[in-house]
């Protein structure tokens, strides 16, 4: 044997390469500690091969506003007797029931607003209401998108009360439990979003640690924020009955806060480390993209459109298996053959139908699979502009958005030929195309050549042993989370007595809830 391919075997042996094939670097190898070498030289630095090109990027819901005759209407719900100051009569129903103008808050139907004949003079006008102390107060609401079209939304059904807390091993039976703040201890700052900050805490009685979404109710005071908040709950309920979806613990609230105390995820998300790896084996991509297709399979069966698939909702546990995260942009009550119309998501993951201002389904949550796939697969986004972060024309929003629609996706050659042909199916631009869209629908999915090798029923009773087992010392291990959250200090503002009086209280009854499925000492977290 020559020296060179001595040397060679002798390197690959010690410090395998990523991009390896996979029959020459088992999943189940023990070596597969080095397909994520996220150990920087010091704390806060960038790991060896690190690539910030792939960054994360805050989901958005664009406002929807309707300009008529000066009028800036966005879509209301009204707790209060309200009547339409054009056709005098009342403005009833669930949901958000009518329109308001911005500017001089007259209150008209839906179908009433184009036919408002009086100008907006930009000036306070007290609206047709009637108080009705059963119902509260009004509120206002933020809408969505001048880019998309008027969402017909169904009727929203009312908020049920909040479900009893399951009878707990450490309480005498028959007794019931409500949680608080003080029955957690806040340990570290793990994530932080637009509106809200996720904890890592732990259960006082029990010793366990769990992840506390904590959201301030002054920043979710809007009625369709209200909304998103409710819609979140409930998709966090149902997701408790999937392996591959982050569940519910509890609910509770004070004056000024909700809190979400869901499942703790130890191993980081996929951002994290392919910011360290940049791309992943095939094998790898493989695993993680059936692992996802299951969970918005599970999704969808249940009516809800997850629209905000990205590299940061996607977790690993601490065995490696995936799991789904933040449900604040998914779209509940969505029956076979439905759409909506919010123009919303991560821009990056954004589905060509939802930027060309069409109706859409599940179909969006395919195309982002897609999109994460590539990412996977190749490193960097499909929709990458070279030397555009030197280029200002470039570096926009509308730009991304123009790439999106009009560039052709090109498939790296370094990809096999069944990887190329599930991300051209992803990826599809048509929408009745796409792979997942079709007449067979999620079959399509599950019987293509990329999937071959996936045990489908094996894999979604978690039988299947990841490609890559985080490294973790311990249940509190936070190793794998961005060091930017985790050095934050762990405390929650005072409360402002100004803010919480300017707060309707009412709109966050039955938030309290406890799930009884996660209340067993036996489950994991």
């Amino acid at each position: 044997m020559s020296t060179f391919w001595a040397d060679f075997l002798y390197a690959a042996a010690n410090h395998p390469f990523p991009s390896m094939p996979v029959d020459l670097l088992s999943p189940f190898d023990h070596r597969n500690e080095f397909i994520f070498p996220n150990v920087p030289a010091a704390p806060g630095m960038p790991c060896a091969g690190e690539d910030r090109s792939i960054y994360r990027r805050g989901a958005r819901r664009w406002r929807k506003l309707y300009r008529v005759n000066g009028h800036i209407f966005q879509a209301k719900r009204f707790n209060r007797r309200a009547f339409c100051a054009f056709c005098q009569d009342r403005i009833w129903g669930l949901g958000r029931q009518g329109f308001k103008c911005i500017q001089c808050k007259l209150l008209v139907h839906k179908k009433c607003h184009k036919l408002v004949q009086k100008p907006c003079s930009n000036e306070h006008v007290d609206p047709i209401e009637v108080k009705d102390d059963a119902n509260g107060e009004s509120t206002l609401g933020r809408a969505s998108s001048v880019r998309s079209r008027a969402e017909v939304e169904p009727p929203l059904p009312e908020t049920p009360p909040a479900p009893a807390a399951a009878p707990r091993e450490e309480l005498e039976p028959g007794a019931q439990r409500q949680y608080s703040l003080d029955d957690f201890e806040l340990i570290r700052v793990i994530g932080r979003g637009s509106y809200a900050k996720v904890l890592m805490v732990e259960l006082k009685r029990t010793k366990r640690v769990y992840a506390m979404k904590v959201i301030k109710k002054a920043l979710v005071t809007d009625d369709e924020d209200i909304d998103w908040v409710q819609t979140e709950k409930h998709v966090f309920e149902t997701a408790s009955n999937h392996p591959f979806l982050v569940g519910l613990h509890s609910c509770f609230q004070t004056p000024s806060r909700l809190f979400f105390v869901i499942e703790f995820v130890r191993g980081g998300d996929l951002m994290f480390h392919m910011q360290r790896q940049r791309r992943l084996p095939e094998e790898h991509a493989r695993f993680y993209a059936a692992e996802i297709s299951l969970a918005l399979h599970f999704l969808h069966e249940r009516g809800v459109i997850y629209r905000d698939l990205k590299l940061d909702n996607v977790l690993l546990d601490h065995e490696g298996h995936i799991k789904l995260t933040d449900y604040g942009m998914c779209k509940e009550g969505v029956r076979p053959g439905d759409t909506t119309s919010t123009f919303c998501g991560t821009p990056n993951y954004i589905a060509p139908e939802i930027l060309r201002g069409e109706e859409y389904g599940f179909s969006v949550d395919w195309w982002a699979l897609g999109v994460l796939t590539y990412e996977m697969l190749a490193g960097r986004s499909p929709f990458d502009i070279a030397q555009a972060a030197d280029n200002p024309d470039q570096n926009t929003e509308d730009y991304l958005f123009q790439v999106i629609l009009e560039k052709t996706i090109r498939i790296p050659r370094s990809l096999s030929v069944k990887a190329a042909s599930v991300l051209k199916g992803f990826l599809n631009k048509n929408p009745a195309e796409r792979l997942g869209c079709g007449e067979n629908g999620f079959l399509d999915i599950v019987n293509h050549p990329f999937f071959k090798s996936i045990e489908w029923e094996m894999l979604e009773q978690k039988q299947v042993v990841p490609p890559f087992k985080p490294r973790l010392e311990g249940e509190r291990d936070l190793a794998n989370f961005p060091p930017e959250f985790t050095d934050e200090p762990v405390h929650l503002t005072p409360d402002n007595d100004t803010v919480i009086a300017d707060i309707d209280q009412s709109e966050f009854e039955g938030f309290e809830y406890v799930n009884p499925l996660l209340m067993s000492l036996e489950d994991c977290v």
